[in-house]
């Protein structure tokens, strides 16, 4: 039995010697660790050079750990076009590259949450997973439905939709039943205002129709709460913080920022690292906190290029 069993391994090392595709070890019945998403295949893709292919290993069950109340760390990423950009605008983000940045969070065991739960943590201390971060997206795009919807599901992330409540439904943006759909799935509703425009040049009696009566208006519409909102190009002053408090949001987000600490002195200023069309998987890791397996960052990333800096609708 022994000298068959001998044969029988030595068979195995000869075939995946002589070109095979190397066998990865399945984990044994007792491993805690948790399978990849459905969706997330774990096989080796077979290469044309003789370059090794890396297979993302299940992420282990994740131990919450309780944070807060207090400063937490939850790097907040923010994008506005998942596409194709006709025109060189920073805004834009390729498919391909968002993918890339999801899969590089997902091979470095990052998990997302929901702003709700790192407001409860701010505030209150609550327990969070590890390495927690935010997905926002701004304007309600239709390829936020059409893109980056699909490939965020394939890694089982959900993000927040920060909506213009007088683009929904209009053309190129997404409609009641297309943002339902993303509700149902895990995904958060935010205000971006009624029409995107600057806090900071209009009166007080405007600023009132762009933050509180869009969050009334989007629940009403949606029937879903509206509990965050998000500045228009990140501008605000004191009238338009002292709005958002009016309407009882339970944090606002900036569109600047340099790192992942969050607290209650930025509650309502929270940091998100815009995430632009010059970033890839190897340059927009220097807004995470916590870093994995090199192995696991593309080898094909292209050099980033100088592109527009404003578009006037992004």
């Amino acid at each position: 039995m022994k000298k068959i069993l001998i044969l029988t391994l030595g068979t195995i090392l000869l075939l995946t010697a002589c070109g095979g595709t190397p066998i990865s070890p399945t984990p044994l019945p007792t491993s805690t660790a948790t399978p990849l998403p459905p969706t997330v295949t774990a096989s080796v893709t077979p290469t044309d050079t003789a370059t090794p292919t890396f297979t993302p290993s299940p992420i282990p069950s994740a131990t919450w750990v309780a944070q807060g109340p207090g400063n937490v760390m939850v790097p907040i990423l923010l994008y506005h076009r998942i596409d194709y950009s006709p025109i060189d605008s920073r805004y834009y983000v390729t498919p391909e590259k968002f993918e890339s940045e999801m899969k590089l969070l997902y091979d470095w065991g990052y998990t997302s949450i929901t702003t709700e739960m790192l407001v409860k943590a701010i505030t209150e201390g609550a327990e969070l997973p590890p390495r927690p971060f935010l997905v926002t997206i701004d304007d309600g795009n239709l390829d936020n439905y059409t893109n980056a919807f699909p490939i965020m599901q394939k890694y089982g992330f959900t993000g927040v939709l920060y909506l213009v409540y007088n683009y929904v439904g209009t053309e190129h943006y997404m409609n009641k039943d297309q943002i339902l759909e993303m509700v149902e799935a895990g995904w958060e509703v935010g205000s971006h205002s009624m029409n995107h425009f600057d806090l900071k040049k209009i009166k007080p009696d405007q600023q009132r129709n762009e933050i509180v009566e869009s969050r009334q208006l989007l629940e009403k519409l949606i029937g879903v709460p509206v509990k965050t909102f998000a500045y228009p190009f990140g501008s605000r002053n004191d009238s338009a913080i002292n709005y958002v408090h009016f309407a009882k949001y339970i944090a606002a987000m900036s569109a600047e920022g340099f790192t992942a600490d969050q607290g209650k002195g930025n509650l309502y200023i929270l940091q998100r690292m815009e995430i632009k069309g010059t970033d890839d998987a190897k340059t927009f890791i220097r807004f995470l906190p916590w870093h994995g397996d090199p192995a696991y960052l593309p080898t094909d990333t292209p050099t980033p290029t100088a592109t527009s800096t404003w578009t006037p609708r992004p």
